[in-house]
């Protein structure tokens, strides 16, 4: 592997233009970026962030990080760097993507000497600003070595879960039971509030018991309690995109997930409502419209 100089990173969305910001302020590396807006350099520039071409990332780079919205974007970009790339270098791939496509890519660069590692991140995008996320990482035990000081500039857990794809397969289970949970709890705020419990008292109370978890603390209290479901934020779209990863993982398995089908079937529904570019948590205005 080459030494770690220059980095790369490409997507400055929601979540990636903070891990790029964290990533120069505290690594001191020089960081390259590519987007396809020009706001996010304007932000970043104060923490030395340049702009750069795909093609100059790929030949100024030793590690290059991507943050993009699904696994086909994923590729695109793969496709891009792909004939640019030399034998030494580290691809980390901060976005969710389907487990098959990213082994299948994994091996074919590795193939060429060029290290892959996928790094979902996890937790919202308050954590990303903090630099408190979650790191999934599937990677060879070298490759994760050679980039967890770069994960740790953007995330208090980094956790090595295995092999190429492994990463990706905890964070899309990971989704999976968020996108249940806060079917549930629309469930359980449609029944409290026709039985003369508000929101606002319910989550706290529920809180303080068994019945406590991080999405109830967050997506419930934060968003589902006062209905407020920005978009920018992971919307349902991108709910259902990760939660047909996981659909894909169990039909491979052989495996019939009742109650994840369910939580599509709702989702799918809160698109059709015109939902579907707010925050996913707004799949409680399906199952408890007022």
């Amino acid at each position: 592997m080459t030494t770690i100089g220059t980095i790369g990173f490409i997507g400055l969305g929601v979540m990636g233009e903070p891990m790029c910001g964290h990533l120069a302020r505290r690594l001191g590396h020089p960081v390259i970026a590519h987007d396809l807006r020009a706001e996010p350099f304007v932000r970043l520039a104060e923490f030395g962030v340049k702009s750069g071409t795909i093609a100059e990332i790929a030949a100024a780079a030793d590690v290059i990080l991507f943050s993009l919205p699904d696994g086909k974007a994923m590729q695109s970009v793969v496709e891009s760097l792909e004939p640019h790339l030399r034998a030494g270098q580290t691809i980390v791939d901060t976005s969710t993507s389907s487990v098959a496509l990213t082994r299948q890519i994994g091996a074919r660069l590795e193939a060429k000497g060029i290290h892959f590692a996928d790094a979902p991140v996890a937790r919202t995008r308050e954590a990303a600003s903090r630099g408190e996320l979650s790191i999934m990482v599937g990677a060879s035990d070298e490759t994760f070595a050679h980039v967890r000081a770069i994960l740790e500039t953007m995330g208090t857990d980094v956790t090595h879960c295995g092999p190429i794809g492994c990463g990706q397969v905890v964070k899309i289970l990971n989704n999976m039971l968020v996108f249940q949970h806060c079917g549930a709890l629309a469930e359980a705020i449609a029944i409290g509030r026709r039985n003369g419990v508000p929101p606002d008292v319910l989550l706290p109370t529920m809180a303080m018991g068994s019945g406590d978890s991080f999405v109830l603390r967050n997506h419930g209290m934060k968003a589902m309690v006062p209905r407020v479901f920005p978009e920018r934020a992971f919307s349902t779209r991108y709910a259902i995109k990760d939660l047909s990863y996981a659909l894909e993982l169990a039909d491979e398995a052989g495996l019939d997930l009742a109650a994840a089908k369910l939580t599509m079937d709702r989702l799918q529904e809160t698109v059709r409502q015109g939902f579907g570019d707010e925050y996913h948590p707004v799949v409680l205005q399906v199952i408890d419209p007022l």
